[in-house]
């Protein structure tokens, strides 16, 4: 038999009140660090030299702050903005405790706010609030994120592949 996978949730799909624990959590490493401070030209030395991170307060290189937002942002993908028409911006965005590499984050988001659009009948506004959690149990990241997503009926359409050969094919059936 053959199944669709999760295709995310639509404006009317969401609750005010709903609290939506996200499914991947992410273990940060050196590499991660490094390569996202230098491709964004982030030049903080905190950030990748271990001999100067060692002299400050921390003992040892921060996880660039850019990189735990984008982190947290990707892990409620799934449950907020799998149908996004626009991200319409965070809010709120403070770092309560420092992440370093080998820590484990997780998130969760709560529904805060949902309302339609004035300009757009086809979505519909959803307003949540964010937090990113490491392995010891504090919030490293908390922040407001307003988003456009579709209603159900409306957006592009998802194209499933097809194949050849395989579960995929047109012509399949539960005996082939």
């Amino acid at each position: 038999m053959r199944h669709t996978g999760w295709q995310g949730r639509y404006f009317e799909d969401f609750v005010v009140g709903d609290v939506y624990e996200h499914p991947l959590s992410r273990t940060i490493t050196s590499a991660d660090n490094i390569w996202f401070t230098l491709l964004t030209q982030n030049t903080a030395s905190v950030h990748f030299d271990h001999v100067y991170a060692a002299q400050t307060e921390f003992g040892k290189p921060l996880v660039n702050s850019t990189f735990t937002l984008a982190l947290v942002a990707g892990q409620s993908v799934s449950d907020v903005s799998q149908n996004v028409f626009a991200n319409l911006g965070w809010t709120d965005v403070t770092m309560p405790a420092p992440v370093f590499e080998g820590d484990t984050v997780s998130s969760w988001s709560e529904v805060l706010e949902l309302r339609e659009s004035r300009s757009r009948p086809d979505v519909g506004i959803v307003t949540v609030h964010t937090e990113g959690v490491k392995q010891t149990g504090q919030t490293v990241l908390v922040f407001t994120r307003s988003v456009m997503v579709y209603k159900r009926g409306h957006g592009p359409s998802r194209r499933v592949p097809t194949a050849e050969n395989g579960p995929l094919s047109p012509g399949r059936t539960e005996q082939s």
